[in-house]
C-alpha cells in the first residue's frame, strides 16, 4: 500500500505556546518559563498511583517550580488545577515511571491541587494547597469535557458529509472530462476539472487518518514505489498523467478508480465517529501539512497547484475553528490573532493565483515571496498550537 504523508512535527498532544503563556493562558510543564518569569527554588513533589502530591507547599505567591517525581510504575498526565472548578494551570502530558518533570508557573493567591491521570487508573486528585495574599498569577483555562465536545463532533461529521458529496459530484465531472478528452483532445478542460475537484478534497482537512485507507487511495503520494507503480491511484496519479503527456485513453481507468473511491468515501464517512481530541488538533495539523509538503512543492506532480492546496488547508482549518468557536472564545485570548494569521497567509496566496485559474508553482516564486509565505505559515502554526491543548477533552473536578 502506498502511504500518503507522515508528519514529522506533530506530537500526540500539542503543548501551548509561549504567546499564550504570556497572555496568562494554560502553561505546559517544562515550557512555562517561556512565559516571562524565572522559577524560584523548586519543590520536589512525589506522585504515584496511590497518592497525588501529598502535602506540598510553595513559599508565597510568585514564580515557583514543582518538580514532579513519578515514583509509580505507570506513566500518565499530571495537571495543576484549580480544585474548585478543574481549570488547568499547567500540565505534564507524559510523565514516565521513575522520571521527574518540572511545572513552572506564576502562583497567584488562591487554591491549587495536582490531578494525576495515570494509565489504567481512575483520576486521582491531590490535596488542596492555599497560596495566601492578593497577588494575581498565571490564569487557568477551564477544561473542555467529553460531553462538551460530543455535539461538535456530530456537527463536524455532518459538515464533512455535505462537503464530500460536493467532492463526489466534482470527481464525477472530472471522470467524464478525462474520457471526453480522450475523444476530443480537450486537455485543458480535464486539467481544470482536476484542479476544482482536488482543491475541494484539500478543504476536507484529512488528518490523523480521518479517512483511513481512503486517503491513500484518493490522495496518496508516489514516494514509496515511484510514479510508475500500478498501485498508485488517486488525484496525484491523475495529475501526473495529465501534466506529463500520458495517453488520455490510459488515464480513463485512473479517473474511474478515483471516482469510485470518492463514492465509497461518501458512503463510509457518515458511519464514522470522530475522535474528540482530533477536532482541535486537526485545525493545526492541516496547516502544518501544508507547510511541510505543499509549500515545499513536494506534492507537485506537474500542475503547480500546491499553493491552491495550501488555500484549501486554510479553509479546512477555518471550518474547525468556526465550529469550535463557542468553546474557544472564553478560553483562548489569542483567538483573534489566529484568524488574523490565517487571513494574512491567505492574502499572500491569493496574489499568486493566475487569471486563467491556475497558480504560480512554488518553484517559480521569487525568493522573497516564498520566504514571506513560509514565515506567515510558521507564524499561524504558532498561533494555532494552543487550540489542541485547550480543546483536549478532560475530566473535571466534578468527575471525582
Amino acid at each position: 500500500m502506498i502511504m500518503r504523508r507522515r508528519l514529522l512535527l506533530a506530537p500526540a498532544r500539542m503543548a501551548l505556546t509561549a504567546a499564550v503563556l504570556a497572555a496568562g493562558g494554560l502553561a505546559a510543564g517544562g515550557l512555562a518559563a517561556c512565559g516571562g518569569g524565572p522559577g524560584q527554588p523548586s519543590n520536589v513533589v512525589t506522585v504515584s498511583t496511590n497518592q497525588c502530591g501529598g502535602g506540598w507547599q510553595v513559599a508565597g505567591s510568585g514564580w515557583h517550580t514543582l518538580e514532579i517525581d513519578n515514583q509509580g510504575t505507570n506513566g500518565g498526565e499530571i495537571d495543576l488545577v484549580n480544585p474548585a472548578n478543574g481549570a488547568v494551570y499547567a500540565e505534564i502530558e507524559n510523565s514516565g515511571p521513575g522520571t521527574t518533570n518540572p511545572i513552572t508557573i506564576d502562583f497567584g493567591s488562591g487554591q491549587y491541587a495536582l490531578l494525576c491521570l495515570f494509565s489504567d487508573s481512575d483520576p486521582l486528585p491531590g490535596s488542596t494547597v492555599t497560596v495566601a495574599g492578593h497577588a494575581t498569577g498565571s490564569k487557568a483555562v477551564l477544561p473542555v469535557t467529553y460531553n462538551d465536545l460530543v455535539p461538535y463532533a456530530k456537527d463536524y461529521v455532518t459538515i464533512e458529509e455535505a462537503a464530500i458529496k460536493v467532492l463526489a459530484a466534482q470527481t464525477a465531472t472530472l471522470d467524464a472530462a478525462v474520457h471526453s478528452a480522450a475523444q476530443t483532445g480537450n486537455l485543458a478542460a480535464a486539467r481544470r476539472d482536476w484542479l476544482t475537484a482536488h482543491l475541494q478534497y484539500e478543504t476536507l482537512g484529512d488528518a490523523y487518518s480521518a479517512f483511513g485507507d481512503f486517503d491513500t487511495e484518493i490522495d496518496g503520494l508516489a514516494d514509496a514505489t515511484g510514479v510508475n507503480s500500478s498501485q498508485w491511484t488517486g488525484f496525484f496519479r491523475l495529475e501526473y498523467g495529465l501534466w506529463h503527456g500520458q495517453s488520455l485513453t490510459s488515464l480513463g481507468p485512473v479517473a474511474d478508480t478515483l471516482s469510485k473511491y470518492v463514492d465509497q468515501l461518501a458512503t463510509w464517512w457518515p458511519t464514522q465517529q470522530v475522535p474528540l481530541a482530533d477536532l482541535g488538533r486537526r485545525a493545526h495539523e492541516v496547516i502544518e501539512n501544508a507547510l511541510q509538503f505543499q509549500l515545499t512543492g513536494h506534492d507537485d506532480y506537474g500542475s503547480g497547484s500546491t499553493l491552491a492546496s495550501t488555500a484549501g488547508a486554510i479553509t479546512a482549518s477555518r471550518v474547525l475553528l468556526n465550529l469550535l468557536r463557542p468553546l474557544l472564545v472564553p478560553r483562548d485570548p489569542q483567538l483573534p490573532e489566529v484568524y488574523a494569521g490565517l487571513s494574512q497567509l491567505q492574502s499572500l496566496l491569493d496574489k499568486e493565483e493566475l487569471p486563467n485559474g491556475g497558480w504560480v508553482p512554488v518553484s517559480q516564486l521569487p525568493t522573497t515571496t516564498r520566504q514571506a509565505i513560509d514565515a506567515a505559515a510558521g507564524q499561524v502554526l504558532q498561533e494555532l498550537a494552543p487550540i489542541a491543548s485547550i480543546t483536549e477533552p478532560r475530566n473535571t473536578a466534578n468527575d471525582f
